[in-house]
């Protein structure tokens, strides 16, 4: 049985420079994580405490998601909540930065001397539990083979942007993220959203001398934004300093305006810039294409809450995508205790290379 492993699936030229299985010390592994995120870190962590070998890889960066939030952005959280490895987050201020979280994160990388190989893409995953063939691509295109006894994807969400589906959301004035505001000095810019990302954006503009506008679907900014924030947004939009439309959508997007469509009727707005912050979701083609089988409204992958194998006996589920379309639910705080659960199961599966640690290590 053949799993392909990407979405969109990519045929792999047989022309590429191929890196055999043995080229490398680090191609067999008892555990390969797909994903360099803090859960994927956490899973290897937990794997390598337990006496086996494992072995992370990543499209991006380490902690990619976390390297593309805002270069201002403030966790919600605190920093204890973010620690994994029993490695000890300390920050300057009571919530960390996404710097400090970078920082934080190469530091348990470097401590535990993880083997991450970044910026490579799996693209196959072949064979059976036990057996385990996987196929990646790099950035020069070389191919890359691995075999491992098991595998945990813990791919996160961040990378898919929920689409508007309107018209001229394929325009280049149209993004799914947002860096930095210097380049939109100036401009008109329309935020689309009602929750975090898309308040602090609209403020981040606003105060570095955009004209911003704020639509959502929703009759007003959401509950569940920052406790710091939700108030600013409020008295700009008060103010008259933020143009927001509540209860109202995004209908067409062109090259100097966009059209809404509001209580009161459509409205156009003039517009250089588009930022849709509407959310993400995980990779559903990718779980299916490895034959993880999903619940049919929540997109839930089918697996043992306890141990999260899933259907596919030695694939494993971590972090985020656990709960499928309902992002909200698992969060780094969370998701991080994800790597114990899957040591546990794999010690009694595969017995331990490190007998000092307790099966129900918590």
């Amino acid at each position: 049985m053949k799993w392909l492993a990407s979405s969109p699936v990519q045929q792999i030229p047989e022309t590429l420079p191929r890196a055999q299985a043995d080229s490398r010390p680090d191609a067999k592994c008892d555990v390969l994580v797909v994903g360099g995120g803090p859960t994927g870190l956490a899973c290897a962590i937990e794997a390598q405490k337990a006496g086996f070998k494992a072995l992370i890889v990543d499209k991006g960066c380490l902690v990619n998601s976390i390297y593309h939030y805002p270069n201002n952005m403030v966790f919600f959280t605190t920093p204890e909540l973010l620690e994994i490895g029993d490695i000890p987050f300390t920050t300057a201020l009571a919530k960390p930065t996404r710097l400090e979280a970078l920082e934080y994160y190469r530091h348990v990388t470097e401590h535990y001397e993880l083997p991450l190989h970044q910026y490579e893409w799996v693209k196959t995953i072949t064979g059976n539990d036990g057996d385990f063939r996987v196929t990646t691509t790099n950035r020069h295109s070389a191919i890359h083979d691995y075999v491992a006894k098991k595998i945990v994807l813990a791919t996160g969400y961040y990378d898919l942007a929920n689409k508007l589906e309107v018209p001229g959301e394929d325009l280049e004035k149209v993004f799914h993220y947002y860096r930095d505001p210097h380049r939109y000095y100036d401009a008109d810019v329309l935020v689309v959203g009602g929750k975090n990302s898309a308040a602090e954006a609209a403020l981040d503009l606003w105060r570095h001398g955009a004209r911003v506008t704020l639509v959502h679907r929703g009759p007003q900014i959401h509950n569940h934004v920052k406790y710091w924030v939700r108030p600013d947004i409020e008295n700009r939009i008060k103010a008259g300093q933020i143009t927001a439309y509540f209860n109202s959508t995004v209908r067409e997007i062109n090259e100097d305006c966009v059209v809404l469509k509001t209580p009161t009727g459509p409205v156009r707005v003039d517009n250089d810039f588009v930022f849709a912050l509407t959310g993400y979701h995980p990779d559903y083609d990718f779980l299916r294409s490895v034959g993880i089988e999903l619940s049919a409204e929540q997109l839930r992958p089918v697996c043992d809450p306890v141990t999260l194998e899933s259907n596919v006996p030695g694939v494993y589920v971590a972090g985020v995508i656990v709960a499928g379309s309902r992002t909200s639910e698992i969060f780094i705080e969370n998701g991080r205790f994800h790597g114990k659960l899957i040591a546990n199961h794999l010690r009694e599966k595969m017995g331990s290379g490190n007998p000092n640690i307790p099966l129900d290590a918590t």
